[in-house]
């Protein structure tokens, strides 16, 4: 428990931005599972449409500072090279 109000203010800052990030963070690795799950299927045009809809949000996550810029860059490449392959 925070002993100065200053502490507490900060924990009170550090629950709200938690679950705020939370939600970012479920909605993006869902979307990613999406895209993971058509290219399995070999489902191209599922896939495709489905990254178009991650991509914007990956890169709002690293915006924000939910997941570091590089990592979403790192799963933007590795997401668009795999649906690739299959449309190619």
């Amino acid at each position: 428990m925070a002993n100065h109000r200053q502490a507490a203010k900060r924990n009170r800052q550090r629950i709200k931005r938690q679950a705020h990030h939370r939600h970012y963070r479920a909605t993006m690795r869902s979307l990613i599972k999406r895209v993971r799950s058509a290219m399995l299927k070999n489902n191209g045009a599922e896939a495709r449409e489905t990254l178009q809809r991650a991509i914007p949000l990956i890169d709002r996550c690293a915006q924000k500072g939910v997941i570091p810029k590089k990592r979403a860059s790192r799963m933007i490449s590795r997401l668009s090279r795999g649906v690739g392959k299959i449309a190619g």
